[in-house]
């Protein structure tokens, strides 16, 4: 089992943009030397509840701030992004990482987002896989080209490679954000492992793992290769000397911080979109996830795990909306919870 964070940068009431930015960079910092896997990026535009419009280039720098720590995006928002673009990035910090750098990939929301980068609804309702595939092709072949219906363009060398003979490791990972059996799908018919979000129980992510492994055997996949597929869990921790002061810490700050991130979403086309009750979706994320002591937190990841057949989580750390609290969370998080895992 490997255990990491997930980095929102959220911008809580009463914050700037530069705290919220500051706590992240720090976090993962502390989550290296605490002893975390990775470190997982999420990344949004134009609005507070994350303030980190490209996770690639926090990872860039975060990167080059660790030492030992994997540093990932959840997730680089594809359809805002050349898939090629994205790719040479990946590839540069594959390379200049030593293989730290993780990818994770996702097509976001009907945003306005798609306007402003000119991608259009599109992108989001039809063009994914087309972006996947060549982004895909272009992490792993010597050379790619395009004849899609949003990408055209002439075979062109891949600069750097990722991967190839002199390489020390293989390309990045991929790991695709999925929402839906229509996702899961898609990931397994590529061999990909997925990242299911936070607002997901037990039962329903053992039943998207379930999913894919079926598609996966179906579409020709190894048994060896989906024994293998690391999927990735989203979930919040708050760790405390009992269970009602950690709960407690998440109810006084995360609700503020909801309410003012979600409301600020956008919709590219005006479609009505249901909005979460803050308070109860703050009371749903303590039910569902390691919130409590460090013996409740490992128990319920080792029950996740158990349930489920997820080997990895990304754990929101920054719940209390405060530096201090955050860096306290995160070494009880490696000191008194990764141990009992391992």
């Amino acid at each position: 089992m490997r255990v990491g964070s997930f980095v929102l940068a959220a911008q809580y009431p009463g914050q700037g943009a530069g705290e919220a930015l500051h706590r992240a960079v720090r976090s993962a910092e502390v989550a290296d030397e605490a002893g975390l896997d990775t470190v997982w990026l999420a990344e949004h535009h134009f609005v507070p509840y994350g303030t980190c419009p490209s996770a690639v280039t926090l990872a860039a720098l975060l990167l080059g701030r660790t030492r030992r720590v994997r540093v990932g995006t959840a997730v680089s928002v594809l359809p805002t992004v050349h898939p090629v673009a994205l790719g040479e990035q990946a590839a540069l910090l594959h390379v200049t990482s030593g293989g730290r750098f993780v990818l994770g990939v996702g097509r976001g929301g009907p945003w306005v987002d798609l306007e402003v980068f000119g991608a259009g609804l599109g992108a989001y309702e039809r063009g994914f896989p087309e972006s996947l595939d060549l982004l895909l092709r272009w992490l792993r072949e010597p050379s790619a080209g395009a004849s899609g219906e949003r990408y055209a363009f002439r075979e062109v060398p891949v600069v750097p490679r990722p991967a190839d003979a002199l390489a020390e490791t293989p390309g990045p990972e991929v790991v695709v954000a999925c929402t839906s059996p229509k996702s899961v799908r898609l990931a397994a018919e590529r061999g990909l492992a997925m990242l299911l979000g936070m607002h997901v129980g037990d039962e329903e992510k053992a039943e998207m793992v379930a999913l894919w492994r079926r598609h996966a055997r179906d579409t020709g996949r190894s048994p060896e290769e989906i024994a293998a597929a690391g999927h990735v869990s989203a979930g919040v921790c708050q760790l405390a000397d009992s269970r009602s002061d950690a709960v407690e810490t998440l109810l006084k700050a995360m609700p503020g911080w909801l309410k003012q991130g979600l409301e600020a979403h956008v919709t590219v086309d005006g479609r009505a979109r249901a909005m979460r009750d803050p308070y109860a979706y703050t009371e749903l994320l303590c039910g569902l996830h390691p919130v409590g002591t460090p013996r409740l937190a490992a128990d319920r990841l080792a029950a996740t795990a158990e349930r489920t057949g997820i080997s990895r989580f990304a754990l929101l750390v920054e719940g209390s909306g405060d530096l201090d609290a955050t860096e306290e969370n995160l070494r009880r998080l490696g000191a008194e919870v990764l141990p009992r895992l391992r």
